[in-house]
């Protein structure tokens, strides 16, 4: 099995969406069930190679967004972006190329247990 190959099957079969983007706010992968949540759920289409900012096209969003992803950058820490309709928790987290540049961030969701 090839390496992407094998992180793929890793990320597909994480419960939760989870949804790279580059440094320009582009949609460069979505897992399994990302694409579900957004494809199916939410009726979007083709989001690989689009701005984020085709889903998230509320001003506020735009700003907490790209707020959260330079105070990543400024501190390399997770950042937790707030609960979702589904109670789903949600995070950013900043990723960095074999170079040690910045290359993008994923935002990750998760079942939140708190009440």
């Amino acid at each position: 099995m090839q390496e992407l190959e094998m992180l793929r099957a890793i990320l597909d079969s994480y419960p939760y969406p989870i949804v790279f983007v580059d440094n320009d706010y582009i949609i460069r992968y979505m897992n399994q069930n990302a694409r579900y949540h957004y494809y199916q759920e939410r009726g979007y289409h083709d989001l690989i190679g689009s701005s984020l900012f085709n889903c998230h096209d509320q001003p506020s969003s735009v700003e907490k967004i790209k707020s959260a992803y330079e105070g990543i950058r400024r501190n390399g820490k997770e950042v937790f972006i707030g609960v979702s309709a589904r109670n789903q928790r949600i995070y950013m987290q900043g990723v960095r190329g074999a170079d040690g540049q910045w290359i993008g961030f994923f935002e990750r969701f998760e079942l939140n247990l708190q009440k």
